[in-house]
């Protein structure tokens, strides 16, 4: 009985969410019918900031008035690891360029993620922004800055506070520091 009342109510949360947000993210693990999982409870908490007050509102996806996003259509992820852009203080630019993030990406809060600086001589416009692609299974540390251009291969740890400037082609690895370099390579547990 309690299993048909879980799938009743999720229902009726994926028919509300569904007339506020974009139906290609509320699947996968988060949206599980089969239980009260956190991406329900998102839509329940959020969706009146988003959608009535209008914090985050160009947003297709349940998120909090915390996490700032200047073009979320610029933005790729895989649905199921949603739970990274519910971090608190998080900064999703994406603004004249895409932003990709990897399966399996995990990203702390305070994480920035910046596709384009101001024009240095017209500070009132932004300079061309450039890509930037998060590989598969990577995790950003609290307060980490990534900014525009930046590359990262799959299996990387971007240590606290740290700020990637420059691209890092190698997988497995670690790394850390103003600006980013290589710390350590990280042996594969199997």
């Amino acid at each position: 009985m309690r299993k048909i009342f879980i799938r009743f109510l999720t229902g009726i949360m994926y028919f509300w969410g569904s007339l506020w947000y974009d139906k290609k993210y509320l699947q996968g693990k988060n949206f599980n019918r089969d239980s009260l999982s956190g991406g329900w409870k998102w839509i329940l908490k959020y969706w009146f900031g988003q959608k009535i007050l209008r914090y985050n509102a160009n947003v297709r996806f349940p998120v909090p008035r915390t996490v700032q996003f200047s073009n979320p259509d610029n933005i790729e992820f895989d649905p199921d690891d949603m739970r990274s852009m519910q971090n608190m203080g998080c900064y999703f630019q994406a603004i004249n360029a895409k932003l990709k993030l990897g399966k399996g990406i995990k990203i702390a809060p305070n994480c920035g993620f910046i596709t384009t600086n101001h024009d240095f001589q017209n500070l009132d416009q932004s300079a061309q922004g450039k890509e930037i692609i998060i590989g598969n299974n990577c995790w950003i540390g609290m307060n980490s800055v990534i900014l525009p251009g930046v590359k990262l291969a799959n299996h990387i740890i971007v240590g606290a506070g740290s700020v990637v400037t420059k691209s890092f082609e190698e997988e497995n690895i670690m790394i850390a520091g103003n600006p980013a370099k290589k710390i350590k390579s990280i042996a594969e547990e199997l």
